[in-house]
């Protein structure tokens, strides 16, 4: 099992890349060049790429081998880097990034995200039942881990870190994983498909549902984010506001946070290791989640009182950090059971059919998370920030209560 988990493991931790680039180091740095919290937002426009998995899965299915595709997607988004390098940084009193940055950040996600069909089709495809827990812990730990680095890492260090050498490093980075892919020997054991598979054909929605358990569970990964992406992309930059430093936030909601999202992933995949079932663990912890995000907005509502501070040493700033590490340790508990049933449901689909299936279900997690994010900004720029919390509040008491319309199969 672990000559299948080290070359996934490290080819995980290059796709969070991207991710971390965006979701975190890049809203920073706009917001505290003076950007609304609505550009800051619509930035996030830029995963789109991520929407349309759908329309290359089908080839991944039928069209050479997932490793080939895996190597020459990776391969593309080293070139993207070195592109980006040569170009200069966004400068202060921009109103938004420069189109070229933009245009290259937008064929950066397209690239990730054909990556993203190549490498979950070979995990479906390589992983056993009984290796799906420990499999989709490393995968969303070292997913997580490489966007901590790509994000909060790079916040901190990129006051003495220049643009061209971040990108330079990042196309390395993308090269030597590339070569991983096809030198791997673990990755190379799949066959190629079938000549019965390349024949044409186009898989409808009816093909997909038709899969035992995908109706429920396109269902609740497309809305067990939606309270917690939003709260979790708009809470660091609320506290930026009101005073905190972007080293700091980069910091805590950057590395310290991703941290706490990573044990609890490690402890979820520990927890399904020892034959906990997935929609138990997710009962226990979305609740606790609420929870949480409970507090989080209470301290929200008492940040906008007079004489509130979050001046080093005080209550209040150690409260906040607090919530934002907890949530995360929470989600990261939520994230590793709910991409376990995922794979769980897609392994119930014919072979030639997997990669379009599980790319339809994750397309429709990344819409889950993709559009509180994109949202929240314009949520908060008119409703508030305390009444937009509240109803992030209400969003993340959805997926508690379909847990109990669940199928049966995949308990």
């Amino acid at each position: 099992m672990h000559g299948k988990l080290l070359p996934l493991g490290g080819l995980y931790l290059v796709q969070g890349l991207p991710y971390g680039l965006q979701s975190s180091l890049l809203p920073i740095l706009l917001r505290a060049r003076g950007l609304s919290l609505t550009r800051v937002g619509l930035t996030k426009g830029l995963y789109a790429p991520w929407l349309l998995k759908l329309a290359w899965a089908p080839l991944v299915d039928r069209r050479g081998s997932p490793r080939l595709w895996l190597t020459l997607s990776t391969m593309s988004l080293g070139l993207v880097c070195g592109l980006l390098a040569a170009l200069p940084p966004p400068q202060a009193g921009q109103a938004q990034l420069p189109t070229p940055v933009m245009g290259l950040l937008l064929l950066l996600n397209l690239g990730a995200a054909v990556q993203d069909v190549a490498l979950d089709t070979l995990a479906v495809q390589l992983l056993e039942p009984k290796e799906l827990g420990p499999g989709n812990t490393v995968q969303v730990v070292a997913y997580k881990l490489g966007s901590a680095l790509a994000g909060g890492g790079l916040l901190v260090l990129f006051p003495t870190l220049s643009w061209p050498l971040l990108f330079l490093l990042l196309a390395a980075t993308y090269w030597v994983a590339a070569a991983l892919a096809w030198a791997a020997p673990a990755l190379g054991r799949l066959p190629w498909p079938q000549v019965s598979e390349h024949a044409p054909h186009t898989y409808l929605l009816q093909d997909l549902l038709a899969v035992p358990g995908t109706l429920w569970t396109a269902g609740f990964v497309l809305t067990y984010k939606l309270g917690e992406q939003g709260a979790g992309s708009l809470f660091p930059l609320l506290l930026l506001d009101h005073g905190a430093s972007a080293s700091d936030l980069g910091l805590w909601s950057g590395l310290g946070a991703m941290t706490c999202s990573i044990a609890g992933s490690s402890l979820g995949g520990a927890l399904l290791a020892r034959h906990w079932q997935p929609l138990s663990l997710l009962r226990s912890v979305l609740q606790l989640r609420l929870w949480g995000l409970a507090g989080q907005t209470a301290l929200l509502f008492h940040l906008n009182t007079p004489g509130a501070s979050l001046d080093p040493g005080t209550v209040l700033r150690g409260a906040t950090l607090l919530s934002i590490c907890v949530q995360q340790f929470l989600g990261g508990v939520v994230t590793t059971a709910t991409f376990t049933v995922m794979m769980h449901c897609s392994q119930l689909a014919p072979r030639a059919l997997q990669a379009t299936h599980y790319s339809f279900l994750a397309t429709l997690e990344l819409l889950g998370k993709l559009l509180p994010g994109i949202l929240a900004g314009v949520l908060a720029d008119g409703l508030g920030p305390p009444l937009c919390f509240a109803a992030f509040l209400v969003l993340s008491a959805l997926p508690v209560l379909d847990l109990s319309l669940a199928p049966s199969h995949l308990t």
